[in-house]
Formats: C-alpha cells, structure tokens, sequence
C-alpha cells in the first residue's frame, strides 16, 4: 500500500468546517508517517472525477472530510474496489460515521483513527446498498420524510434546522398516505398505504434518527422500515420516538430485512444518504462488502 493518502474535503461543509478540519486531520496522518494529497473540485461532479482518478492511481487511502453529503461522493469513488475509505466527520448530521462509532467533529481523532488503522491493517468491510449505479451507506428515505425534504429544499428564503421544522409542519397540514406498491426479494407485488418507508444499510438518518433501529451493517440485508397508514395525532406521536428506536414496537410499524426491494409510488423522491436520488420507481439492493472502512474492527459486529 503507498503512503500517500487523499483527503477529499468539502470546503462548504457545516459553515466552514471541511476545510478547517482538513487541516488537523492532515497533521495526524503526516505525524504518523504518511504523505498527504488533496482533492477539492471546482463541484461536485469534478470532485468525483478527481477522486477516483486518485483511487485508480492507487492511493494509500481516501479520506472524505465532511458531512454525509461527501461521505455519499466519495463512497462513489471507492465502493467495488480495495481503496480503503477514512472518515472525517464535520458535517451536519454525520450518520454515516455515527453507524460505525467513528469520530464525530473531530478531525485531528479521525486522523490519528485512520493512521493507525492503515498501520494495522485494522479495516473493516461494510456493506452498501445501491440503485441502479449509485451506492448509499446509511438510509434511503421514501415518503413523508423525503417530502420534507423536497420542501425544505424549497424553502430558500429560510436557513439552518429552522427550515426543516417549517417543512414538517406544512407537510404535517398537507399530509397524506402513499400508495406504494412494493416487492420484496423478488417475491409477489404488494400495494400497501404508508406514510414512508426507509430502506436502511445503516441505522440512521437525518442527523441520529434511528428510523432503521437494527440494521446492521455487514450482515448482507437491508432494513426496510414501513411506517403504515396513519393519522396525523399517531404519526406525532411515533415521530418522535425515532429518536430512541422505540418507534419499531408501534402497532404501525413494521421491518423487514431484505437483499433486494422493489418500490414503486406516485409522486415521490427518493433520498439516499441526505441526498436526491430521483423519482420513484427504482429498485434498491444490498451489496455485501461493497467497501473497506478504515477503523477498529468490532468484535461482535455494529
């Protein structure tokens, strides 16, 4: 393995804090040892460009330092192949990290992290769902929450977690179920009424909401979280119970575990990692150990 690494940083991420954290990061993996390169990207398509023309030149590593939104990019780049993924999390909501118990808003622990798993070989290999070309690592969301999202991305005029709040609330005014019609494993097409249903690798989303409780996260299944039909006092009541993970044991809820899930509704965006993926229909399946994660390996899995 070369001791070059590549930082792939964000310089937007949470106010500022990509760029800043590149910098502590660089220093732990420089005081151990390593050689640092970095790669920015005038946006994000040339950002991938860079990335994985720096994973075909056989980096030692890369490392995406930012939100879930630059986990996702650089989760492009190195899933399928040998290039171990390091993790710097500065971001907003940081699921991806908080899945795997990695560092959160600290770069110079990241860093040091990630040296000496790359001295140990301490790498873990985690799986990824994917739609058609695109890998996830934690969640897809379907349904009344990615209807937030698509308003909150509307919402132009308003900034920060306020916007969200907002969302969910004029969604909540106009809420409504979904007809779905979905297939499992290939098994036969059901059409059910939902309120949502998140396909989880990973447990959360959205900044720590464990919508996907139990998924774990190299057990070669996805968690498919369907929150039925419901009124809009029981949808707030269960809402917030997210939170905990308590929400599974709700009459409403139930989970499904799956190599392979077919979704089919009207209307609706689908979002992976915190990020749009496109329209509904589509057709989400788990690849097991899609990618290496640099980081101390569990004992007893995640």
């Amino acid at each position: 393995m070369t001791s070059e690494i590549t930082l792939f940083v964000n310089p937007t991420a949470g106010g500022g804090r990509g760029a800043r954290a590149a910098q502590p990061a660089a220093s732990a993996l420089r005081d151990a040892g390593f050689s640092v390169r970095t790669v920015l990207g005038e946006d994000a398509g040339d950002a991938l460009r860079r990335a994985r023309e720096a994973v075909a030149g056989g980096t030692g590593a890369l490392m995406a330092v930012g939100g879930d939104g630059m986990m996702s990019l650089a989760l492009q780049a190195v899933a399928g192949t040998d290039t171990p993924l390091g993790v710097v999390a500065v971001g907003t909501g940081n699921d991806f990290a908080r899945a795997l118990g990695l560092p959160i808003r600290d770069p110079a622990a990241a860093g040091r992290l990630a040296a000496e798993a790359l001295k140990s070989g301490a790498v873990r290999e985690i799986d990824l769902g994917r739609v058609g070309d695109r890998w996830f690592g934690s969640v897809l969301a379907t349904g009344f929450d990615s209807r937030v999202n698509d308003r909150g991305n509307r919402m132009r005029w308003v900034g920060g977690r306020f916007k969200y709040d907002l969302a969910i609330l004029a969604e909540l005014a106009a809420f409504r179920p979904v007809p779905y019609r979905i297939r499992l494993d290939g098994g036969p097409v059901r059409e059910i009424e939902a309120t949502l249903i998140a396909v989880g690798n990973g447990t959360t989303y959205g900044g720590g909401m464990r919508i996907c409780a139990d998924a774990v996260m190299d057990d070669g299944l996805l968690d498919v979280t369907v929150v039925g039909e419901c009124s809009r006092t029981t949808l707030l009541k269960v809402f917030p119970r997210v939170y905990r993970g308590t929400h599974l044991d709700h009459p409403v809820v139930t989970v499904h575990r799956v190599s392979s899930i077919e979704l089919a509704a009207p209307g609706l965006t689908a979002y992976a990692d915190g990020e749009p993926l496109g329209a509904l229909p589509l057709t989400a399946t788990c690849a097991p150990g899609a990618v290496r994660v640099l980081g101390p390996v569990p004992t007893t899995g995640f």
